[in-house]
């Protein structure tokens, strides 16, 4: 087994652990377009070699874990590199914008969409976790797209893995992440925008943070080079979230505003029913 991770930092790197793990035999290549990256995986032994596009001919899989900006300019390149056998499958947070890119292109049956739900607000090969995807779900789209044996093998790794499955069209995809990931990283980043603009004195805001504050502003520690690519490809769906985020928000102030605070209990209460629908979800990790 050939396994080229295309991407080594937190995705690329835990899928990495895992595949270690549960391949030991398996040669794991690294391609990353920052060589302090590739150089730490080899010193952390999450690849065993470097790679180029070239040597994707011989590979079982790839696995494509790059912003979603950079992914749809490499992956038809990567499609013309690799081999008959070969299944490549991403990690991005987005699925219209890359399916359309390669939809036309002579080897779209060897690329399976993928986004694992999965995540932390760090990043590089040091942020690597193993066991980071047991529990989460992995959304396929277009699943009927990608050969049927292909399909097979990376199927076999995410459920040795423990991910669980679930498949979707691209758009819907798009959609539904928008409210549940991608309106999560705006918000965590405008509230922490908020608290610096209005905290000029860093010690009052660290000194009278509690873990509320801790774990609502955690996203924004995440990447701005991974997540502006995200906004921009779901920019449509994202504004739609935001502008009924803002209206919420817009009642909420208008209910203080009005003294109304039996409204104000009534829409806590009523959302408290989001435990129940959470329930279950693994949390640690999840970001992406």
């Amino acid at each position: 087994m050939k396994v080229a991770i295309i991407g080594i930092g937190l995705i690329g790197g835990s899928f990495a652990k895992d595949i270690r793990k549960l391949y030991p035999e398996a040669t794991l290549w690294g391609i990353d377009a920052n060589e302090d990256h590739l150089q730490r995986a080899l010193e952390l032994g999450l690849i065993d070699a470097e790679a180029a596009y070239k040597d994707l001919t011989d590979a079982t899989m790839v696995l494509v874990a790059v912003p979603v900006d950079v992914l749809v300019q490499e992956l038809p390149k990567i499609l013309d590199a690799v081999g008959e056998e070969t299944v490549v499958f991403d990690a991005g947070s987005t699925k219209a914008m890359i399916c359309a890119t390669i939809e036309n292109h002579p080897k779209r049956r060897n690329f399976l969409a993928c986004h694992p739900i999965a995540g932390t607000e760090f990043s590089g090969p040091d942020a690597a976790m193993a066991q980071l995807y047991k529990g989460k779900t992995n959304i396929i789209c277009e699943v009927e797209k990608t050969a049927f044996k292909l399909q097979e093998k990376a199927l076999q790794l995410f459920q040795e893995m423990g991910m669980r499955i679930r498949y979707m069209n691209a758009d819907a995809h798009d959609k539904h992440i928008a409210y549940v990931s991608h309106l999560s990283h705006i918000s965590s980043f405008m509230l922490g925008k908020t608290v610096i603009e209005k905290e000029k004195n860093e010690r009052d805001i660290f000194d009278m943070a509690g873990s509320g504050f801790e774990s609502t502003v955690r996203l924004a520690k995440s990447s701005p080079a991974m997540w502006t690519p995200i906004f921009k490809q779901n920019k449509a769906n994202v504004v739609e979230t935001l502008q009924e985020y803002i209206q919420n928000l817009e009642q909420f102030k208008q209910m203080l505003l009005e003294d109304d605070f039996k409204g104000v209990y009534e829409e806590m209460n009523n959302t408290n029913k989001i435990k129940q629908i959470l329930n279950g979800i693994p949390m640690n990790g999840n970001v992406d």
